[in-house]
């Protein structure tokens, strides 16, 4: 008998190059491998952290039975599929950007991956749509709920805005 439990995770997706497919084409990839899945609307928000085109970024809740680790190969695998190439710079245009933000509520390194994700403290472009998705829920390592941790940051800065995208 299979003990194992499925294990809610939230993913964010990101894509500047032909984001409009590769969005769509991400979200098909990990409806296949997952099933049904929870999606945020879609933001767009300029670059951060270099002069490149605006992204659209987006959250992805799924329910996997997958460890950190065959997820990540996963993840990437499907990175690949869409024309990612590894070893690019950290700050750069992307094709499909796929990282888990939270497994459950595990916090730490596991598989070489740290969770929960930092950036989901530090960008409004991963903490909005994660509100829309999770208000309520508490992030792992604060203990605070993605609602609560909205409200009290300040991302004047970082400006991004809702587009229609229909699926």
């Amino acid at each position: 008998m299979d003990n194992a439990v499925d294990t809610q995770v939230y993913l964010s997706l990101g894509s500047n190059i032909d984001r409009d497919h590769n969005i769509r084409s991400g979200l098909d990839a990990l409806e296949a491998d997952f099933g049904e899945l929870a999606i945020s609307p879609v933001y767009e928000s300029e670059a951060v952290g270099f002069d490149g085109d605006a992204f659209y970024n987006l959250v992805v809740g799924i329910r996997t039975r997958l460890s950190v680790g065959e997820l990540t190969l996963r993840l990437k695998a499907m990175e690949k599929d869409h024309g990612r190439v590894r070893g690019e710079k950290k700050f750069a245009s992307r094709t499909l950007d796929i990282d888990i933000l939270t497994y459950g509520d595990l916090t730490g390194e596991i598989d070489g991956v740290q969770l929960p994700r930092d950036e989901i403290l530090k960008h409004a472009f991963v903490l909005k749509p994660l509100v829309d998705l999770a208000p309520d829920e508490r992030h792992p390592e604060t203990g605070e709920t993605y609602r609560y941790i909205l409200e009290r940051s300040n991302f004047d800065a970082q400006k991004l805005w809702v587009v229609d995208f229909p699926r």
